[in-house]
């Protein structure tokens, strides 16, 4: 045991090692080196991270595609990281309140998130004050998935193509109705988007959710609808719906008698995305840690088989790749919203 004098009053002497209890002359340096640290951090943690439970903060309900995602993955990560990951829905104000949390925590790795390109972009372009920055405020560490949209109408429309109902659109300037969730909402940009592309204009009738849409599509009270594949999927394989295309780069695999919007509107694709962040100043190697291990959970063949029922397509690239993803999403989407004069509400 070192005595408290000798912190008081300096160094001892070398000759006064031996009364210090002490062995040797490095030993008492090491032990002086350790003292130092205390002082300066407070305590030493030699612990590799983790050490404890990690928390993922889902920003919307149970079922929502962030927290199915997320859930996917907690066991994956659990068992590999070998710390219980949690959790944890927070839902309220499109998002908002769930990343404010995210924004908050220590960067230290154990409160994590799910951020979606719906909450971190078009919610800061479509609202005059929101409680966070989506470029500064966190830490984009994993990319896990992105969906794509799909153009459809009732089967008792006489749309049957892409090019047809442009066409008419085009030659019928602000006849053609699509129904979207509200608003300054993400599938709102996104028809407006497809509308510019496309060179024509159309009639927005805003829902309060796109059950509401649907019923509007199959009785004929809206013309179209551009909205999740997978959300249109069941009724288009039912007979209610007409799919026209979809808006991806490439035909899917499984369904290649689809075709795709940019066969018919050249460079128009657009989905949502999904990912897990942290706040803002996370140490690097805990990012490339964890980016590595949600990876390896996304590769898991019943993580697979999951998303594919969800129409998703998985993504493992790494951090940098998410940061690029949000800033060309702030870009793309933010010229949309000046293009067609949006002001945020």
């Amino acid at each position: 045991m070192i005595s408290l004098s000798v912190f008081r009053f300096g160094f001892a002497p070398i000759r006064g090692v031996k009364q210090l209890g002490l062995l040797n002359v490095p030993r008492f340096l090491a032990l002086m080196v350790w003292f130092a640290m205390v002082m300066v951090h407070g305590r030493v943690d030699a612990q590799p991270y983790p050490n404890r439970p990690i928390k993922i903060i889902v920003p919307a309900a149970a079922g929502d595609s962030c927290d199915v995602l997320s859930r996917l993955i907690a066991p994956k990560l659990t068992e590999r990281l070998g710390q219980s990951v949690v959790i944890e829905n927070k839902a309220g104000a499109g998002g908002q309140l769930g990343l404010v949390l995210i924004k908050q925590a220590p960067p230290d790795g154990y409160t994590l998130g799910c951020g979606q390109g719906g909450n971190m972009v078009i919610v800061p372009l479509a609202f005059a004050k929101v409680a966070y920055n989506s470029r500064t405020d966190f830490t984009p560490i994993s990319m896990m998935a992105s969906n794509f949209l799909g153009l459809a109408v009732s089967t008792k429309s006489p749309f049957n193509d892409v090019k047809g109902l442009i066409d008419f659109a085009k030659a019928n300037p602000e006849k053609l109705t699509f129904g979207t969730n509200g608003e300054g909402a993400f599938l709102h940009f996104a028809t407006e988007q497809f509308g510019l592309m496309a060179g024509f204009k159309y009639v927005h009738v805003p829902h309060r959710g796109m059950g509401e849409v649907f019923t509007q599509i199959l009785g004929g009270g809206i013309d179209a609808t551009l909205a999740s594949y997978i959300s249109i999927l069941p009724m288009v394989e039912g007979g209610k719906m007409k799919l026209l295309g979809i808006a991806r780069s490439n035909r899917l695999p499984d369904s290649p008698t689809v075709p795709t919007i940019a066969e018919s509107v050249p460079g128009f694709s657009s989905g949502g995305w999904f990912g897990i962040i942290g706040p803002a100043g996370m140490p690097p190697d805990i990012v490339d840690r964890l980016n590595k291990e949600i990876n390896f959970a996304l590769r898991q063949p019943d993580v697979l088989a999951r998303m594919k029922t969800m129409g998703l397509e998985v993504h493992t690239e790494g951090p940098r790749f998410f940061t690029e993803l949000l800033e060309r999403d702030f870009v793309n989407w933010g010229k949309v919203v000046k293009e067609i004069g949006f002001k945020p509400r």
